[in-house]
């Protein structure tokens, strides 16, 4: 469809529902006989004092529209024909009814009427609404009912026309959508020009695990529900934090919460600079690792960049990159049958492809696999300096303190690294991260990094762990061994293999001829162990891979008791396929 006959949907304006009234007397009294024709040519009802109308438009002409009304005021059309008794559905507080679809017969037979709907729809999930009535015209009916909406018996006739009375869950639309028609939307969006305040499609957003939160309740009503489940599926450290750290905030805690902190977190800059052999101004403070990627990415990219990532990694960087900006995305494959190691030759010709950023998770996320500081350093020394390079660094204190490349990056001008303190320092509730860079590179984020972006006791205990090297590094040197042991007797299982990695969590791999993941996690979960299906964390994994976080020996011998337990439900064959272990 040409620019200039693309079809504008947007919300109709005063003027517009001025005309809408008059095609509605066109439409619905003079063709389809289901009013008195009146002498203004116009048709109004009392559902238009407070109704919403969407428009479609071609060259600035209405060719079609349609009317949504909210549940405030408990009134509907539908009560024109049926009494509530009657409707065989529940019509309640969340209820939006959907109502006069129309396009002018001149335009019928162009997907104007579906992009009227979805209009509609997508007004009624951005809302909140969670139910949809509406009464479909029977030259339409079907095309309701393709998209899932659910007919019932109830049947009227107005004029000319029958109508069945038709409903559906918001939530239920929107997945037949995704996973059945989401080619057909996404070549319609391709033929309109949206100008609604609201986005085409919902949102998505990112899936970071952590469901074990439905089991303890997320408004933390009975916090020692905790002590009845197994948090497996999120990467939460097994260790306590230093206890000087703990110390600190216990005697200082009514103080600290009641006070604001420092507004620019430098304090936090100058302790993580001095532990790290860099200056203040190579480090930019924030809210945890996600807070960091949201603010640098949202500011350095476009839709038009192109960005260079591993397959699989940490789920973050595909949804900001993919979903929230839309930049154009390459990703190296990283294959079963080698590990899921990087090949570095490979990976360095790739890389001098004019990319505008490139994003390593070291070690990687969620194969544990790690590439050491040497050989990353003389692979990047390689890379185009106008190529920004990201390297998230979450686990890398687990391969030893000298693998960080923090100093390296601190004197180049397309080097940034990412420093979680959550997993590493037993600081995920608390949110405190950092970038090291070169400060020209954290020049324009640092301006719009808000104030106070860390919180006081986030910024106390980041300052506190860093001092506890001692403390941290013999809880490293625990969680290897608790790893090892762990795989050790998880390869006992029959059908089990592992990929262990250098971080503290391991990836377990299921008989391609069992049950998914998803099975497996499920059945867990019912017993109190919550694991991670990873099968949407990368195109090269299959839907038979469980990541599984490395916890205490106790809590370690109750998760290979529980998985044992399912897993022997079901006749596997054992892998022919070994991995490494180291």
């Amino acid at each position: 469809m040409e620019k200039n006959n693309l079809l504008e949907i947007s919300l109709a304006t005063k003027n517009d529902r001025d005309k809408i009234y008059r095609l509605r007397h066109d439409v619905y009294a003079s063709e389809l006989r289901q009013h008195t024709p009146n002498k203004e040519m116009t048709l109004q009802d009392h559902l238009d004092l407070f109704n919403i109308y969407f428009v479609a438009k071609i060259q600035t002409e209405i060719v079609g529209f349609v009317s949504v009304t909210p549940p405030d005021h408990n009134k509907y059309s539908v009560d024109k024909y049926f009494t509530r008794s009657e409707i065989p559905f529940s019509v309640d507080e969340d209820t939006f009814e959907i109502r006069i679809l129309t396009v002018l017969k001149t335009q019928r037979g162009k997907p104007i009427a579906l992009a009227l709907l979805w209009a509609a729809f997508r007004w009624i999930q951005s809302f909140g609404g969670n139910n949809v009535v509406a009464i479909g015209r029977s030259e339409v009916l079907n095309m309701y009912l393709k998209l899932g909406f659910t007919a019932t018996k109830k049947i009227v006739k107005a004029g000319k026309v029958k109508y069945t009375l038709i409903h559906a869950k918001t939530d239920e639309l929107n997945t037949l959508v995704d996973n059945k028609f989401k080619n057909l939307f996404t070549n319609l969006r391709n033929r309109c020009k949206w100008q609604l305040p609201i986005d085409f499609f919902k949102p998505a957003t990112c899936y970071h695990g952590g469901a074990f939160f439905d089991a303890i309740g997320v408004e933390f009503k009975n916090l020692n529900r905790r002590n009845e489940i197994i948090n497996a599926d999120v990467l939460d450290a097994w260790f306590d934090p230093a206890p000087p750290l703990v110390e600190k905030l216990k005697n200082h805690f009514s103080w600290i919460c009641k006070t604001s902190p420092p507004t620019d977190c430098m304090g936090m800059a100058n302790g993580v600079a001095k532990a790290r052999g860099v200056k203040s101004y190579n480090i930019l403070s924030g809210a945890g690792s996600s807070d960091l990627i949201f603010l640098a990415f949202r500011e350095w990219l476009s839709p038009a960049s192109r960005v260079l990532i591993l397959d699989p990694t940490y789920g973050e960087y595909i949804h900001v990159l993919k979903n929230i900006i839309g930049c154009h995305v390459d990703r190296i494959n990283l294959v079963k049958a080698n590990n899921y190691t990087v090949d570095l030759k490979e990976f360095l010709k790739i890389a001098k492809n004019s990319y505008d950023l490139i994003v390593l998770v070291n070690p990687n996320s969620p194969t544990g696999q790690h590439i050491s500081a040497k050989k990353l350093q003389q692979v990047l020394s390689q890379i185009p300096p106008y190529t920004r390079i990201w390297i998230d660094e979450t686990y890398i204190e687990y391969c030893g303190k000298k693998q960080s490349l923090e100093k390296f990056a601190a004197t180049t001008t397309n080097v940034v690294i990412c420093k979680s303190m959550s997993k590493v320092y037993a600081l995920s509730g608390l949110r405190a991260a950092y970038l090291c860079a070169g400060p020209s590179q954290l020049e324009k984020l640092r301006s719009i990094s808000p104030p106070w972006a860390v919180s006081l006791p986030s910024q106390i205990a980041a300052l506190e762990a860093l001092k506890a090297n001692r403390y941290y590094e013999e809880c490293y040197e625990k969680t290897h061994l608790l790893r090892k042991a762990f795989t050790k007797s998880l390869l006992k299982i029959k059908g089990v293999s592992v990929l262990e990695g250098k971080a503290n969590f391991i990836l377990c791999f299921l008989p391609t001829n069992g049950p998914t993941a998803a099975t497996i996690v499920s059945k867990c979960q019912r017993m109190g162990l919550f694991l991670r299906d990873v099968s949407s964390m990368g195109k090269s994994f299959d839907k038979h891979t469980i990541r599984i976080a490395i916890k205490d020996k106790a809590t370690n011998q109750k998760m290979l008791k529980i998985i044992k337990q399912v897993v022997d439900c079901y006749p596997f064959v054992r892998y022919n396929v070994p991995f490494s272990t180291t």
